[in-house]
Protein backbone atom coordinates (compact mmCIF):
# COMPACT_ATOMS: atom_id res chain seq x y z
CA UNK A 1 0.00 0.00 0.00
CA UNK A 2 1.53 3.36 -0.86
CA UNK A 3 1.05 5.86 2.20
CA UNK A 4 2.70 9.00 0.71
CA UNK A 5 -0.54 9.05 -1.57
CA UNK A 6 -2.65 9.92 1.22
CA UNK A 7 -0.08 11.91 2.99
CA UNK A 8 0.62 14.50 0.26
CA UNK A 9 -2.85 14.90 -0.22
CA UNK A 10 -3.42 15.98 3.09
CA UNK A 11 -0.42 18.49 3.23
CA UNK A 12 -1.52 19.67 -0.27
CA UNK A 13 -5.26 20.20 1.26
CA UNK A 14 -3.78 21.85 4.35
CA UNK A 15 -1.07 24.01 2.12
CA UNK A 16 -1.34 27.85 2.17
CA UNK A 17 -3.50 30.33 4.50
CA UNK A 18 -6.89 29.56 3.41
CA UNK A 19 -9.46 32.34 2.94
CA UNK A 20 -13.16 31.76 1.64
CA UNK A 21 -14.01 32.82 -1.84
CA UNK A 22 -17.64 33.78 -3.01
CA UNK A 23 -17.94 32.12 -6.75
CA UNK A 24 -20.71 31.01 -8.38
CA UNK A 25 -25.20 31.30 -7.55
CA UNK A 26 -26.10 32.54 -4.13
CA UNK A 27 -27.40 30.00 -1.77
CA UNK A 28 -30.50 30.13 -1.80
CA UNK A 29 -30.73 29.93 -5.15
CA UNK A 30 -32.14 26.84 -7.54
CA UNK A 31 -28.64 25.28 -9.03
CA UNK A 32 -28.54 25.95 -12.89
CA UNK A 33 -29.45 22.55 -14.61
CA UNK A 34 -26.69 20.11 -15.51
CA UNK A 35 -24.74 19.16 -18.66
CA UNK A 36 -22.79 16.13 -17.96
CA UNK A 37 -22.54 12.67 -18.13
CA UNK A 38 -20.56 10.32 -16.34
CA UNK A 39 -17.67 7.83 -17.44
CA UNK A 40 -20.16 5.37 -19.55
CA UNK A 41 -21.53 8.04 -21.47
CA UNK A 42 -24.89 8.36 -19.64
CA UNK A 43 -26.50 11.84 -18.80
CA UNK A 44 -26.76 12.96 -15.21
CA UNK A 45 -29.42 14.94 -13.82
CA UNK A 46 -29.28 16.79 -10.14
CA UNK A 47 -32.10 14.48 -9.14
CA UNK A 48 -30.19 11.36 -10.62
CA UNK A 49 -27.49 12.49 -8.20
CA UNK A 50 -29.63 12.98 -5.37
CA UNK A 51 -30.03 11.19 -2.07
CA UNK A 52 -32.73 11.50 0.30
CA UNK A 53 -32.33 15.76 1.01
CA UNK A 54 -29.83 16.23 -1.88
CA UNK A 55 -26.38 15.85 -3.34
CA UNK A 56 -22.89 17.56 -2.82
CA UNK A 57 -21.18 18.81 -5.93
CA UNK A 58 -17.59 19.23 -6.24
CA UNK A 59 -16.30 21.33 -9.29
CA UNK A 60 -12.78 20.45 -9.61
CA UNK A 61 -10.27 21.70 -12.60
CA UNK A 62 -8.95 18.07 -14.00
CA UNK A 63 -8.05 14.66 -12.66
CA UNK A 64 -5.72 14.51 -15.68
CA UNK A 65 -3.08 17.18 -14.73
CA UNK A 66 -3.89 18.95 -11.46
CA UNK A 67 -2.38 17.89 -8.60
CA UNK A 68 -4.40 19.73 -6.09
CA UNK A 69 -7.66 18.04 -8.01
CA UNK A 70 -6.36 14.57 -7.58
CA UNK A 71 -5.33 15.18 -3.87
CA UNK A 72 -9.04 16.42 -3.34
CA UNK A 73 -10.50 13.83 -5.36
CA UNK A 74 -8.90 11.32 -3.62
CA UNK A 75 -9.27 12.89 0.05
CA UNK A 76 -13.18 12.27 -0.78
CA UNK A 77 -12.98 8.56 -0.81
CA UNK A 78 -14.38 8.57 2.56
CA UNK A 79 -17.28 11.18 1.86
CA UNK A 80 -19.72 9.10 0.42
CA UNK A 81 -20.33 7.00 3.44
CA UNK A 82 -20.36 9.97 5.87
CA UNK A 83 -22.90 12.00 3.77
CA UNK A 84 -25.27 9.13 3.45
CA UNK A 85 -25.96 9.08 6.82
CA UNK A 86 -26.84 12.32 6.50
CA UNK A 87 -28.92 11.75 3.55
CA UNK A 88 -26.36 13.14 0.97
CA UNK A 89 -25.25 11.61 -1.72
CA UNK A 90 -21.68 13.02 -3.73
CA UNK A 91 -20.54 13.92 -7.15
CA UNK A 92 -17.34 15.63 -9.06
CA UNK A 93 -17.66 17.71 -11.73
CA UNK A 94 -15.07 18.76 -14.19
CA UNK A 95 -14.03 19.33 -17.59
CA UNK A 96 -12.13 16.31 -18.59
CA UNK A 97 -12.87 13.57 -21.15
CA UNK A 98 -15.27 10.91 -19.90
CA UNK A 99 -12.53 7.86 -20.62
CA UNK A 100 -9.84 10.45 -18.60
CA UNK A 101 -12.53 10.05 -15.56
CA UNK A 102 -13.21 6.38 -16.19
CA UNK A 103 -9.01 5.78 -16.02
CA UNK A 104 -8.89 8.03 -12.74
CA UNK A 105 -11.64 6.51 -11.35
CA UNK A 106 -10.26 2.79 -12.12
CA UNK A 107 -6.90 3.69 -11.01
CA UNK A 108 -7.04 5.80 -7.85
CA UNK A 109 -10.48 3.46 -6.80
CA UNK A 110 -12.93 6.61 -6.48
CA UNK A 111 -15.97 5.32 -5.51
CA UNK A 112 -18.37 8.34 -6.36
CA UNK A 113 -19.17 9.78 -9.29
CA UNK A 114 -16.76 11.77 -11.54
CA UNK A 115 -18.75 14.06 -14.54
CA UNK A 116 -17.46 14.95 -17.41
CA UNK A 117 -18.70 18.87 -18.72
CA UNK A 118 -17.27 18.40 -22.24
CA UNK A 119 -17.48 21.90 -23.45
CA UNK A 120 -17.94 23.09 -19.44
CA UNK A 121 -21.26 24.18 -20.13
CA UNK A 122 -22.35 23.33 -16.60
CA UNK A 123 -18.82 25.44 -15.56
CA UNK A 124 -20.49 28.00 -17.67
CA UNK A 125 -24.08 27.88 -15.98
CA UNK A 126 -22.72 28.23 -12.41
CA UNK A 127 -20.36 30.75 -13.31
CA UNK A 128 -17.33 28.97 -12.28
CA UNK A 129 -15.06 29.33 -15.33
CA UNK A 130 -11.61 30.59 -14.26
CA UNK A 131 -11.44 33.75 -16.24
CA UNK A 132 -7.50 33.74 -16.38
CA UNK A 133 -7.36 31.24 -19.00
CA UNK A 134 -7.67 31.91 -22.49
CA UNK A 135 -8.86 29.49 -25.90
CA UNK A 136 -6.29 27.40 -27.12
CA UNK A 137 -4.53 26.64 -23.52
CA UNK A 138 -4.76 23.59 -21.82
CA UNK A 139 -6.74 24.93 -18.39
CA UNK A 140 -9.48 26.88 -20.77
CA UNK A 141 -12.93 26.10 -19.78
CA UNK A 142 -11.57 24.63 -16.34
CA UNK A 143 -13.60 26.09 -13.12
CA UNK A 144 -12.83 27.95 -10.36
CA UNK A 145 -12.68 25.02 -7.75
CA UNK A 146 -16.10 25.27 -5.59
CA UNK A 147 -18.43 22.96 -3.36
CA UNK A 148 -22.65 22.88 -3.96
CA UNK A 149 -24.57 21.65 -1.33
CA UNK A 150 -27.82 20.93 -3.22
CA UNK A 151 -31.31 20.16 -1.96
CA UNK A 152 -33.27 17.51 -3.67
CA UNK A 153 -35.79 20.28 -4.87
CA UNK A 154 -32.85 21.38 -6.37
CA UNK A 155 -31.81 24.96 -4.52
CA UNK A 156 -28.68 25.34 -3.49
CA UNK A 157 -28.36 25.59 0.45
CA UNK A 158 -24.14 26.25 1.12
CA UNK A 159 -21.26 26.96 -0.94
CA UNK A 160 -17.26 26.38 -0.22
CA UNK A 161 -14.59 27.87 -2.24
CA UNK A 162 -11.09 28.94 -1.35
CA UNK A 163 -9.35 31.51 -2.91
CA UNK A 164 -7.04 30.78 -5.35
CA UNK A 165 -6.70 26.90 -6.75
CA UNK A 166 -4.28 25.05 -4.41
CA UNK A 167 -6.56 25.10 -0.96
CA UNK A 168 -9.88 22.97 -0.77
CA UNK A 169 -12.64 23.13 1.54
CA UNK A 170 -11.73 19.75 3.36
CA UNK A 171 -14.11 17.06 4.26
CA UNK A 172 -14.99 17.94 7.49
CA UNK A 173 -16.00 21.23 6.34
CA UNK A 174 -18.72 19.87 3.81
CA UNK A 175 -20.16 17.75 6.49
CA UNK A 176 -20.28 20.67 9.11
CA UNK A 177 -21.76 22.87 6.94
CA UNK A 178 -24.80 19.84 6.27
CA UNK A 179 -24.90 19.77 10.04
CA UNK A 180 -25.18 23.46 10.63
CA UNK A 181 -27.90 23.15 7.31
CA UNK A 182 -30.38 20.56 10.11
CA UNK A 183 -33.21 18.42 8.75
CA UNK A 184 -35.03 19.58 6.03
Amino acid sequence: MNFAAPLIALALLAAGAARAHDVGPPVGTRAPALSVTTPGGAAATLRDLAGPKGVVLVFYRSARWCPYCQAQLLSLRDAPDALARRGYKLAAISYDAPDVLARFTAQRDINYPLLSDTGSRTIDAFGLRDPQYKPGTLAYGVPQPAIFIVSRDGVIRAKLAEEGYKTRPPLEAVLSSIDRLGPR
